[in-house]
């Protein structure tokens, strides 16, 4: 009983940039992200068949607790404007029509107050029994894949098409570490896409280093401290001088597993009595195929 767990934010951001913006309502109104993102769902479906479906929503982008500890949290996309997530004018009024469109078709929607949906996909992932697979752009994520319990990401950084399966051997031989170990080694090298720095002069050489050295930041905190062997004297000065931002390197780079989920049903949704409301949505927003698409690829 395979459970998909689907990023939705990446999903409809990748729709939103993939789909020609000439896709449009009758009124005008864009439907590219909307489109985009209902004809990846629909080929992820047929493809992965899993029996349990969640799209994840972000309760918070920037979640108050990973904020106060880090204020340059995910800084580099907020609006000067409005303080809110930099985001294109014409995707944001697609976003409440897409989870209009989801909810009709039953399809279980999660969003969790100062939470992000990496977090809701993490709790999920420890919580639910495998195979579960997490459908995200999102390097991240690479840090729950686990082996014993099944759990993979379907990473589509390079499409639908071309998509990854990731698993604990796949992170291994893309960056030459322990697969288990990617967090540790992204704490080290940061990620510039959430305003994370890393720790300063150590790049993806060095964390891999490091993570393929130790298993986690006081184990290497430790190390460099105590002149380790494993450690070139000029990263272990590094890691020492890094030593305020690994302290909270964990909390920042961990996804939380112990989010309160709400009580939900999470099985693929049986057909309706009727499509009236999801035709409906076909008709309204000129959605065509992709509403098809899904319809076909749920079996009804």
């Amino acid at each position: 009983m395979t459970l998909m767990l689907l990023d939705s934010a990446s999903l409809w951001y990748r729709a939103y940039y993939g789909m020609p913006d000439t896709l449009v309502a009758p009124d005008g109104a864009p439907v590219n992200a909307i489109r985009g993102y209902l004809d990846m769902t629909a080929r992820l479906l047929s493809l992965y068949k899993p029996n349990r479906l969640v799209a994840c929503i972000e309760g918070d982008w920037r979640p108050s607790w990973r904020v106060d500890i880090f204020p340059g949290y995910k800084a580099n996309r907020v609006d000067a404007t409005d303080g809110e997530e930099e985001e294109p004018d014409t995707l944001t009024p697609q976003i409440p029509i897409l989870l209009d469109i989801l909810d009709a078709f039953g399809i279980a929607l999660v969003g969790v107050d100062d939470y992000e949906a990496d977090d809701v996909m993490a709790t999920f992932a420890v919580k639910e029994s495998g195979p579960i697979r997490i459908v995200t752009g999102d390097r991240d994520l690479f840090q729950l894949v686990d082996d014993s319990r099944d759990v993979k990401v379907v990473y589509l950084a390079k499409g639908i098409s071309q998509h990854d399966l990731v698993d604990v051997s796949w992170v291994a031989n893309k960056y030459q570490i322990p697969g288990e170990r990617y967090a540790l080694f992204a704490m080290f090298r940061g990620d510039p896409s959430d305003g994370l720095p890393g720790v300063k002069g150590i790049g993806e050489k060095g964390a891999a280093l490091i993570a393929n050295s130790f298993a986690n930041v006081d184990d290497a905190m430790s190390a460099a401290l105590e002149s380790h062997i494993s450690l070139p004297p000029a990263l272990a000065k590094k890691i020492i001088a890094g030593a305020d931002y690994l302290k909270i390197a964990p909390t920042l780079v961990h996804c939380a597993k112990d989010v309160a989920l709400p009580k939900i049903d999470l099985q693929v949704p049986e057909r309706p009595k009727n499509l009236d409301e999801i035709y409906q949505f076909q008709s309204t927003y000129a959605l065509g195929a992709s509403i098809d698409r899904m319809i076909a690829a749920l079996g009804w």
